[in-house]
């Protein structure tokens, strides 16, 4: 039998970050299960996208990981450009709107999830402290007084002092600890792609919300490519996806008001369906949930996964600042439950503030009278033109909101 001070069951991106940044501040040993193994960069670009902010890219930059993910294939955005199609209200944000000795050189990044997790992935096996487990998928979990056993079908079992779920939002580790879930259909979906733009997305991040949803067009690193999210109602995403090519093409291309150009479709057309989840506890016993397994959110904002890896970062810090700070005797109390709690409490803070913006935003662009959509049009025309509101909103599209774990200030 292995036995490990920390079991990391799922190797996503917030997983492999929780792994890496255990590492840099602590000798805490690190098991890694996860049998969806890495997979080759193809010629095409992922349709699955990330928005990184600021404060996940200094994440990555602390890691020493944020040069290989930089240097494949990543696009910096310098703007945001977001309007309303059924009205005339429209938000513009640039770089210049940001003050500070905090001021980035952009706005964000836009990665393939491949490209991330490839590289962390890559920094993580480089790490004679963190075990890989790919072959086998965990059969079954057991929590005793001191440790967490985990068995697989064939292979020889492992114990932790700490089991972490970051297994995504079907999270298996949370079904077999039974940890409760709140959770509410958004009564949408999202279809994504990868489109060329005539125009070229011009270094920006365009989004429009239309009557059924908002659809987002996310730079890529060849100028005229973008990847898109349209979150629409199901029996809209249904039509869209039986349109031939040149349909889609005349319909999203009038959906932009031709700002991109002409618009046409370069990938498959994917499909998931959208879900607010929120668990009611992130720690159970000696269970921890992060990322998509602890909470999920409406993509039109563009910060589930950063979201998930300030949880990894937040994680991090709980268990081996308290080992620094001289407060725990031994990585045996890794599990202590204040500690944990006390994590618990800060995350799920951040998540729920999350989930209730993205909501009031979801509901402010529902389709209403045309009352509604005249106020609504004058607020977003008097906030472009309100400087101090705009610049309080960019820093939290940065990440520079709440109380930041120590890896992404």
């Amino acid at each position: 039998m292995q036995k490990f001070d920390v079991l990391i069951v799922g190797g996503g991106m917030v997983g492999l970050t929780l792994a890496l940044a255990i590492r840099k501040q602590s000798d805490l040993t690190v098991a890694l299960a996860d049998t969806q193994v890495l997979s080759e960069l193809t010629e095409q670009p992922e349709i699955r996208v990330s928005a990184i902010n600021a404060a996940s890219q200094q994440i990555f930059t602390r890691l020493n990981v944020w040069h290989d993910i930089a240097g494949q294939r990543s696009q910096p955005y310098h703007h945001m450009h977001i309007w309303d199609k059924a009205g005339y209200g429209k938000l513009d944000f640039n770089l210049d709107d940001v003050s500070g000795s905090s001021k980035p050189d952009q706005l964000g990044w836009i990665i393939e999830n491949k490209v991330i997790r490839n590289a962390l992935w890559q920094k993580a096996q480089s790490d004679e402290g963190i075990s890989f487990f790919t072959e086998e998928a965990i059969a079954s979990i057991g929590v005793g007084d001191s440790e967490v056993f985990a068995s697989f079908g064939s292979s020889v079992p492992i114990t932790a002092k700490l089991l972490v779920g970051a297994d995504g939002a079907n999270s298996w580790v949370r079904k077999q600890i039974n940890m409760p879930l709140t959770f509410r259909d958004y009564d949408h979906h999202a279809l994504v792609a990868t489109v060329s733009c005539e125009q070229g997305h011009q270094d920006t991040a365009w989004q429009v919300f239309l009557p059924t949803g908002p659809l987002a067009f996310l730079p890529l690193y060849q100028q005229n490519l973008c990847s898109i999210v349209w979150s629409t109602s199901p029996e809209e995403a249904q039509r869209l996806r039986g349109l031939d090519k040149a349909e889609f093409a005349k319909e999203i291309t009038a959906a932009t008001d031709g700002k991109l150009g002409r618009v046409s479709l370069e990938s498959e057309l994917g499909c998931y369906p959208l879900m607010m989840r929120l668990a009611q506890d992130f720690v159970k016993d000696k269970v921890v949930l992060i990322g998509d397994a602890a909470h999920t959110i409406h993509p039109l904002a563009g910060q589930g996964v950063n979201l998930g890896l300030l949880d990894a970062a937040a994680l991090a810090q709980t268990l081996t600042g308290q080992l620094a700070d001289g407060q725990q005797q031994s990585p045996d109390d890794i599990s202590n439950e204040i500690l944990l709690k006390q994590f618990a409490r800060w995350r799920k803070s951040e998540a729920a503030e999350m989930i209730a913006a993205m909501e009031a935003i979801k509901q402010l662009f529902t389709p209403q009278q045309e009352v509604s959509k005249l106020i609504r049009g004058i607020g977003m025309s008097l906030l472009d033109n309100f400087s101090p509101a705009k610049k309080h909103l960019i820093r939290q599209a940065l990440g520079y909101k709440g109380k930041l774990p120590d890896l992404a200030k």
